[in-house]
C-alpha cells in the first residue's frame, strides 16, 4: 500500500464520512472483526441483530407497529432467522402503497432514492446514514479482501444518472483526492473506447469497477485492436449491478491481467454479497439476512433455486423485511477455505425476467439463446425480447450480408429450444439501446411471472 492510499484510507476518507454524519469507519472495522466468527457465532451474531431490529421497527415504524399487531408478533420471541417466516414477503408495490407508514417516527433527514427499473418497476425508496454507513462499509471491506484499498487509482465505468448528474466541483475534487475516476457506460463508442483505453493506460489503476456489460465490451476491444493492458499492474476488477457470464469473466481476465470479483446487491436491497479471492460469494451476514423462496413464497432448503428475498438490519428508518429481489439463485451449505465465517450464495442466476419459457412451458435461462447468437461470427450486439411463447423480438447488430442465412440459422436454433412454433422477429439496428441507468440486458421476458 503507498503512502498516499494510506493517507486516503486512514484519513481523509474517514474524515469526509465523519463530516457527512456516517460512521462507516467503526462499522468497517467491526465488520473486518465479525467476519472471522465460526458460522455458528455468525448466526447467532445475525440472530440477536435480527431481534433488535424487528423490536426497533416495531415500536418506531408506524406500518410494522400496525402488522405486527395484526399478526400477534412479539420480535423479543426471534430465536433465528426461521422466526421471519412468520411475516408477509415485501413486494415493491408493497412500498409503494405505504410510503409515509414505513418511515420510522424518529427517523432523521432521509434521502430519496430510486432503482433504475430494469425489471419494469422503478422503485422510490428512503435511504437514511445508518443505512448508507453499513453500506459503504460493507463495500470497503469487500474492497480490501483484494489488497486494494479506497486511495488507490481505480477507474469506474458506471452508467447511473445518480452518479453522472452529480459531477458538481465538490464531487470531482474529492474523487481527485481519491483518485477515482468515472467514465460513462453510455458511451461504449469505438472512439469513446479508444479513449476509455488511452486513460487506463495513462492512470494505470490498480483496480477496474463497472457493469460486467461495458467492461467486457473494453476487454474485447483492447484485445480485437492489440492493446497491451495486462501489465499496467491493475490487482482487481470488480463487476456489479448485472449477471456476470462467464464469458465476460474470461475476456476481462485475459485483457487486463486481473482477476474479477463479482458482487451482487442493488439501491434497494443493499451490499448483499461480494466474492473473495478464492472465488465464493460472501453474504454481508452482519446486516443482511438472506432467504430463497419459491413461487408460492414458501422457504426453500439450502441448496435450492428460488428468489432471493432479502432483510436489511441496518435501515430502521425506512425498512426492507423480507423484500423480493426479483434476482434468482440458491445457498451453499459449504464453507469457504478462505476461513471466513460469512455464509455463501451459490450461485445467482439473474432476474426473473432473464429466463425465457418454451411453448410447452419450460423454463430456461437466457443463457441458452445467447450463447447461440454468440456462436455467430457476425453478430455483434444483440437483444432477445420474449413476447409471448410463440414470439421473440431479436434486437441484431450484424456485419453479415446474408441475413436470410443468418435468420434460418437463428431461427431454427431457438426452435429447437423454445419450440417449432415460435416465430422469430428480427429488427436490424446501428446499436442496442442501455437501460436508463445505464446497464445492459441481454434478455427480457414479457411474459408474466
Amino acid at each position: 500500500m503507498s503512502l498516499y492510499t494510506k493517507l486516503v484510507s486512514g484519513g481523509l476518507f474517514p474524515l469526509h464520512e465523519r463530516l457527512k454524519g456516517h460512521n462507516s469507519v467503526e462499522v468497517m472495522r467491526a465488520m473486518e472483526r465479525s467476519q472471522w466468527l465460526s458460522p455458528a457465532d455468525m448466526q447467532q451474531l445475525q440472530a440477536r441483530r435480527l431481534r433488535d431490529f424487528l423490536a426497533r421497527i416495531g415500536r418506531d415504524v408506524p406500518y410494522y407497529r400496525a402488522l405486527f399487531g395484526k399478526l400477534g408478533f412479539n420480535p423479543a420471541s426471534v430465536s433465528g432467522v426461521s422466526d421471519l417466516q412468520q411475516l408477509p414477503l415485501t413486494g415493491k408495490a408493497d412500498i409503494r402503497a405505504n410510503m409515509d407508514a414505513l418511515r420510522a417516527d424518529n427517523a432523521g433527514a432521509l434521502e430519496k432514492f430510486s432503482t433504475g427499473g430494469s425489471s419494469g418497476e422503478p422503485l422510490i425508496f428512503y435511504r437514511g446514514k445508518e443505512r448508507v454507513s453499513h453500506d459503504v462499509a460493507a463495500k470497503w471491506r469487500a474492497t480490501r479482501w483484494w489488497d486494494v484499498d479506497i486511495g488507490d487509482p481505480e477507474i469506474v465505468v458506471w452508467g447511473s444518472p445518480i452518479e453522472l448528474g452529480t459531477q458538481d466541483r465538490v464531487r470531482l475534487v474529492r474523487d481527485k483526492l481519491l483518485r477515482t475516476e468515472l467514465l460513462s457506460a453510455f458511451e461504449m463508442s469505438n472512439a469513446n473506447l479508444l479513449q476509455f483505453t488511452q486513460r487506463i493506460k495513462k492512470l494505470k489503476p490498480r483496480m477496474l469497477f463497472g457493469y460486467p456489460s461495458s467492461l467486457a465490451l473494453m476487454a474485447e476491444y483492447v484485445t480485437s485492436n492489440g492493446y497491451v493492458v495486462d501489465n499496467l499492474g491493475i490487482k482487481v476488477v470488480f463487476v456489479t449491478s448485472e449477471r456476470l457470464y462467464p464469458y465476460q469473466r474470461e475476456a476481462i481476465e485475459r485483457a487486463f491481467g486481473a482477476p474479477v470479483a463479482n458482487g451482487y446487491g442493488g439501491r434497494d436491497a443493499g451490499f448483499i454479497a461480494h466474492e473473495c479471492p478464492q472465488g465464493n460469494l460472501h453474504i454481508t451476514a452482519e446486516d443482511i439476512v438472506v432467504e430463497i423462496v419459491s413461487g408460492e413464497g414458501a422457504v426453500l432448503p439450502v441448496g435450492e433455486k428460488g428468489e432471493i428475498v432479502i432483510t436489511h438490519l441496518s435501515t430502521g428508518d425506512f425498512p426492507f423485511v423480507r423484500y423480493r429481489t426479483g434476482d434468482v439463485g440458491s445457498l451453499s451449505a459449504e464453507s469457504c477455505s478462505c476461513g471466513r465465517g460469512l455464509p455463501v450464495l451459490a450461485e445467482i442466476e439473474g432476474r426473473t425476467t432473464d429466463f425465457v419459457r418454451a411453448a410447452d412451458g419450460t423454463v430456461l435461462h437466457g443463457l441458452a439463446l445467447i450463447y447461440v447468437l454468440r456462436e455467430i461470427p457476425e453478430v455483434e450486439e444483440f437483444k432477445i425480447i420474449q413476447e409471448s411463447l410463440t414470439r421473440i423480438t431479436l434486437q441484431i447488430v450484424t456485419s453479415s450480408r446474408d441475413t436470410a442465412k443468418l435468420e434460418q440459422t437463428v431461427t431454427e436454433q431457438f426452435r429447437r429450444r423454445l419450440g417449432n412454433s415460435l416465430v422469430v422477429n428480427f429488427v436490424y439496428v446501428s446499436h442496442i439501446e442501455r437501460e436508463a441507468s445505464g446497464k445492459f440486458r441481454y434478455v427480457v421476458s414479457q411474459l408474466a411471472n
